[in-house]
């Protein structure tokens, strides 16, 4: 262990340290230059998907209170909105008229990935009996991913100051880049669009049904249907529909877990809102995580997750030309100190 660890304990089926013991990238260190020529060897037609969903989607509150819809609105030019703005009020002599804009956007609104700073757990790092918020590689609430509520003394910033993440925010993301093999796992095509909790077995059923290969260093997808359904409803969505209809991986499931842990995948990307199926199985009988998928790869593993992707017109084409693999290009917004983040992903056939 580096003298300048953060701590003194990792937890059970973590990387913690394994790349480093400031990495702030986890499992992403695998998706390598290697990584990117597998996923430009799928390439045969050049053809694209857009395997983003209209970012005003799926529409009002419904789906989680606390992510209200983006909101468009024109920058100002002193009291005027500089939209459809003439320049020839500013100079008679000329004749251009500009458009320029601005958005509030909860970042994980539509599609969207998660950052490592998303969702952290209350864990013994110092082993010394006394639980602390941190996340991935150690990073601690208060210091490294700091919000209005975690002001500390000698921290340099004021109480109410929102800092967000100063380690393992959404840039590093960006900054490694995106790019490689992606496979695809339809559900859909498989099982129906039945609600019901997508373990290990079903997993292995696919990947044997449609000779599916997984590499370390792979981002793994799976198609439910939701997105179609949320596309259909045309921003108001149904939730009683949403929530009793589409699967959701099995995070409790310990040979899923297992699975996600041995197979070396960079990330889960799913058409839902959260990859697992919520509310989930305890884990055990003692405490346990409310996310246990997103403990396990955001928290321990560094396995990044992507949610409300529009996969099915891809998975649909697969299917019909028998290929289940892509090259996906995937940054998020270099958006420093973000904790997710909305995605343009790109699928090339």
């Amino acid at each position: 262990m580096n003298a300048h660890s953060r701590w003194k304990k990792r937890p059970a089926h973590a990387t913690w340290g394994d790349f480093g013991a400031d990495d702030q990238l986890g499992r992403l260190n695998l998706l390598t230059a290697d990584k990117v020529r597998a996923g430009v060897a799928e390439v045969r037609t050049g053809q694209t998907f857009c395997l983003s969903l209209p970012l005003d989607l799926p529409g009002g509150t419904a789906m989680n209170p606390r992510r209200p819809p983006p909101q468009l609105n024109a920058t100002r030019r002193g009291e005027a909105a500089n939209m459809t703005y003439p320049l020839s009020r500013d100079n008679a002599h000329l004749t251009d008229v500009i458009c320029d804009d601005t958005v509030t956007l909860a970042l994980q609104y539509s599609t969207q990935w998660d950052s490592l700073a998303h969702m952290g757990q209350w864990f013994d790092v110092n082993d010394n009996g006394q639980p602390e918020m941190v996340f991935y590689n150690g990073y601690r609430a208060g210091v490294d991913i700091v919000g209005e509520t975690d002001y500390r003394a000698g921290c340099g910033c004021d109480h109410g100051t929102h800092l967000g993440a100063k380690a393992l925010g959404i840039e590093n993301m960006a900054q490694q880049g995106i790019q490689g093999r992606a496979v695809m796992i339809d559900i859909k095509r498989h099982f129906g669009t039945a609600r019901f909790s997508f373990g290990y077995q079903h997993l292995q059923q696919i990947l044997a049904a449609d000779n599916i290969t997984i590499a370390p260093g792979d981002m793994v997808c799976f198609r439910t249907g939701m997105d179609e359904a949320i596309l259909s409803m045309a921003g108001e969505p149904d939730m009683d529909y949403l929530n009793s209809h589409f699967a959701g991986l099995d995070g409790a499931d310990s040979k899923l877990r297992q699975w996600v842990e041995e197979s070396g995948v960079v990330a889960l990307i799913a058409d839902n809102p959260a990859v697992e199926i919520l509310p989930a199985r305890p884990l055990n009988d003692d405490f346990y995580p409310s996310h246990p998928l997103h403990d396990l790869c955001l928290f321990r593993l560094g396995v990044y997750l992507g949610e409300l992707w529009l996969l099915s017109p891809l998975a649909e084409w697969l299917a019909k030309h028998q290929r289940h693999a892509f090259l996906l290009t995937a940054p998020p917004l270099r958006l420093p100190g973000a904790v997710g983040s909305p995605v343009t992903p790109i699928a090339t056939v």
